[in-house]
């Protein structure tokens, strides 16, 4: 028999994708502005870095976490939820930020130094106007990549009730109990997710150019 649909899965799964959303742009703003201008050595290093947990197997990273958090307290609780997500969701975040940056002109950027504003300020009344589609990109992308988690999530929350159990680990067990039915309809609802996000994304993207 189908179970009574329970919304709470959906309301962690968006309370983890913002609260990461915002941690990881406040992260990688500097730190996708220091990549897109730095020749140091080290930046194919810190660009490998970043991107690891794109091509890492979820359960890998979500093994190494769950080691690490085991030993202060963090696993299988929302804040460890949050911090994997954020190790899991940072390239989502960093890659269309730091493109955004690295195509600005750099003659617009060298004018803003010398009429005697900082880097700080350069980068905030300069530079994020000038990427406004890479911006709102990386953060529905983020946001809407940390919804449909499901490897990392599993192996590091578990699948505690009103506090670990999301979506995507609920689908996981309704499938696993043979209910099939529950399981469309949230299978259904993610979907439908996606499909939103990637819509506006493409959407707000084409009206962008369009003022180009």
């Amino acid at each position: 028999m189908p179970q009574t649909l329970d919304l709470t899965p959906f309301i962690l799964s968006f309370k983890l994708a913002g609260a990461t959303t915002i941690i990881l742009l406040i992260i990688s703003l500097p730190l996708s502005w220091y990549l897109s201008q730095t020749k140091s050595k080290i930046k194919p290093y810190l660009e490998a870095v970043t991107s690891l947990p794109i091509v890492l197997p979820p359960s890998v990273l979500g093994f190494y976490i769950l080691i690490i958090f085991a030993k202060v307290d963090l696993a299988f609780t929302f804040i460890g939820l949050v911090i994997a997500s954020c190790f899991y969701s940072l390239p989502f975040m960093v890659q269309p930020l730091q493109s955004g940056f690295e195509g600005l002109n750099k003659n617009m950027l060298e004018a803003s130094y010398i009429s005697g504003k900082g880097k700080i300020e350069t980068i905030v009344k300069v530079a994020l106007p000038n990427i406004k589609p890479s911006l709102i990109t990386a953060i529905i992308i983020t946001f809407a990549h940390t919804v449909g988690e499901f490897g990392v999530v599993l192996m590091v929350g578990g699948s505690i009730p009103n506090e670990t159990k999301v979506a995507s680990v609920a689908i996981y067990e309704l499938v696993e109990i043979m209910d099939y039915s529950t399981a469309h309809i949230y299978s259904a609802i993610m979907v439908g997710i996606s499909f939103l996000v990637l819509l506006g994304v493409y959407i707000f993207n084409h009206k962008q150019r369009k003022y180009l």
